[in-house]
């Protein structure tokens, strides 16, 4: 058990700003107290101290980002030495993070933003999913399963509670796409803001630039190719036809036979079009990634 010494100990749990400044007096207040409703991270700093004003702005974001699930507390050592002396605080910045009215973490010196954000989680737990979050979920599940109908109007619910959201954008595009619908997509993928990267986004934006390229019949183009397999020109466009169609593996496989017979044909166009193909597929889809890996051995044997 912590001994706090002269720390006075408030009879109730006053209710606080999520960041405050405290004192010695007020420490049991403050920290003790307070921490038996909601975590309590107390950061003892001092004006001189140069990573002390690097940390303190990162652990107020953190604490902020958290809306409420838990307070930051600042004690400057040099007008309160007290607590201080009792947590044999030795150098800083040095942070506690207090539960249930004992520490239960900390740490010294100035972390990353990364590793700050990880120990705000530690002690406020996961996130609970937005409404937003949750409905974008289900129409990427209702969209695996083939179910565009379910999908489209999950993603257009999604985009009333966010007109701005990357994903409901990429996934209501992609449900007009897959419905054949090109000018709805376009209108929906321009609703995204410029620049901003998003790997769905991007996927979309390929998938559709292929569409709009299109292509031929596929019998005529497979009859053409069965007839002679060395006719690269016939196993592009039908590429390019089953790409249109959303056959993104099928086109892959077509267009690194053409690099494996002739890597240099049409000046690397099939390499060019494979690489829209593997982004329309999405980076981390089974398509791009075993494709990649074919694509390096072929290059690089």
């Amino acid at each position: 058990m912590l001994d706090l010494g002269g720390a006075k100990m408030g009879a109730s749990i006053p209710k606080a700003e999520a960041v405050i400044d405290a004192t010695d007096a007020s420490f049991g207040a403050d920290v003790i107290e307070a921490s038996r409703a909601q975590p309590v991270i107390v950061d003892f700093w001092a004006p001189w101290c140069g990573p002390c004003r690097q940390l303190t702005p990162l652990l107020e974001r953190a604490v902020a980002a958290a809306g409420g699930a838990v307070r930051l507390v600042k004690i400057n050592i040099d007008e309160n030495p007290a607590i201080a002396g009792q947590l044999r605080v030795q150098s800083i910045p040095t942070v506690f993070a207090f539960a249930d009215g004992q520490p239960v973490d900390g740490f010294q010196g100035a972390l990353p933003e990364s590793q700050i954000k990880a120990f705000v989680d530690r002690l406020t737990g996961p996130p609970e999913a937005s409404d937003l979050e949750v409905l974008l979920e289900m129409a990427a599940e209702s969209l695996a399963l083939g179910d565009m109908g379910g999908a489209a109007q999950a993603y257009a619910q999604a985009l009333q509670m966010d007109p701005t959201s990357p994903k409901a954008i990429a996934g209501l595009a992609r449900c007009y796409l897959s419905a054949g619908d090109l000018e709805r997509a376009r209108e929906v993928i321009a609703m995204a803001k410029p620049g901003v990267a998003d790997p769905e986004l991007t996927a979309v934006k390929a998938a559709l630039a292929l569409a709009e390229a299109g292509g031929g019949e596929t019998d005529a183009l497979q009859r053409r190719l069965t007839a002679d397999p060395a006719d690269h020109e016939a196993r592009f466009e039908l590429a390019g036809a089953l790409a249109a169609e959303g056959n993104f593996a099928a086109a892959a496989d077509h267009l690194l036979a053409i690099i494996a017979a002739d890597r240099g044909w049409k000046d690397g166009l099939a390499k060019t079009q494979l690489l829209t193909v593997f982004d329309a597929a999405g980076p981390g889809s089974d398509v791009a990634r075993a494709g990649r890996r074919k694509l390096s051995s072929l290059l690089f044997a």
